[in-house]
């Protein structure tokens, strides 16, 4: 199946490409920023810093949707320290979760004022954490104008039972999954599901929280990156990721700017075919 095509915002030059969220038609950056443990780094001054200077190059290179959850440290108000000084650009689509078998119109406030802006764009129910009552939350608020979005979340092949129980029986604006050129899973029944019911689709994990790059480091390209225009096995495997049908979104986690402009550059020119995606899966495979 072919993919679904990229949007260029602005300068085709200087812009990464965007995809259409579903339900609303909304423009998203196709490569987001993940926070999960990256961000964590607590009240040092030094690494908050360091936080927002990725966060800057995140933004410089188009970035646009930043990813956290209460369940990640200290990461919701080091991205808000981040927002702060870059004086809370534009571009931001703002992802979050609710994690908590309590009052999830509390959590979802303290994330907000962590954050500092003025609502969400994107809220989802993080690992299915008491779905029953936070998914009606959710789509309470959305339908109060007070959320962009509605979604669910799980990682590493949990749950994926009820979470295509959920996908069928719910009205949903995105899900989250763990999806890379190893972790292949959601490409049988979840990511088909998504795209029959109009359901965007954000890929946590892409890089195995840096256990797949850190074991292709030092292997040489091959020739397919080349085909593709990838200077890194980083880009590759985001390509890999990007050129499914059915996914908005990936969003890598780094604490390095150099990381991050390499991974913006995976959303610009060819991606690869059925053919080509085959040939990735092979590559990484006779590697590792």
């Amino acid at each position: 199946m072919a993919a679904a095509p990229l949007v260029v915002a602005g300068s085709a030059a200087a812009a990464p490409a965007t995809r259409a969220v579903p339900s609303s038609g909304q423009p998203v950056l196709v490569v987001g920023l993940g926070t999960w443990i990256t961000f964590n780094v607590g009240d040092d001054p030094v690494l908050r810093d360091e936080c927002a200077d990725v966060m800057a190059a995140f933004f410089q290179a188009g970035g646009g949707m930043i990813d956290s959850s209460p369940m990640y440290g200290s990461s919701q108000p080091v991205v808000g320290h981040g927002l702060a000084r870059l004086g809370h650009p534009p571009g931001l689509f703002s992802a979050d979760k609710v994690w908590t078998s309590g009052d999830g119109a509390a959590q979802i406030e303290r994330s907000r004022q962590f954050w500092g802006v003025p609502q969400f764009d994107l809220l989802q129910v993080h690992n299915l954490a008491d779905w029953e009552r936070k998914l009606p939350l959710l789509q309470e608020m959305k339908a109060a104008g007070q959320l962009g979005h509605v979604g669910i979340t799980t990682s590493e092949g949990r749950r994926h039972g009820e979470f295509v129980r959920v996908m069928q029986g719910h009205r949903l604006d995105f899900i989250q999954v763990t999806y890379n050129v190893l972790d292949r899973e959601v490409e049988e029944r979840i990511l088909p599901l998504a795209q029959e019911r109009g359901i965007g689709v954000i890929v946590n994990r892409p890089f195995r929280q840096g256990a797949l790059t850190r074991a292709l480091e030092g292997q040489p390209l091959p020739s397919v990156a080349a085909e593709l225009g990838c200077t890194s096995w980083a880009q590759l495997l985001l390509k890999f990721i990007l050129a499914h049908p059915a996914v908005t979104c990936a969003i890598p986690a780094t604490t390095r700017v150099d990381h991050v402009q390499e991974n913006m550059q995976a959303a610009e020119g060819k991606l690869p075919d059925a053919a080509l995606r085959r040939r990735i899966v092979a590559e990484v495979e006779a590697v590792l």
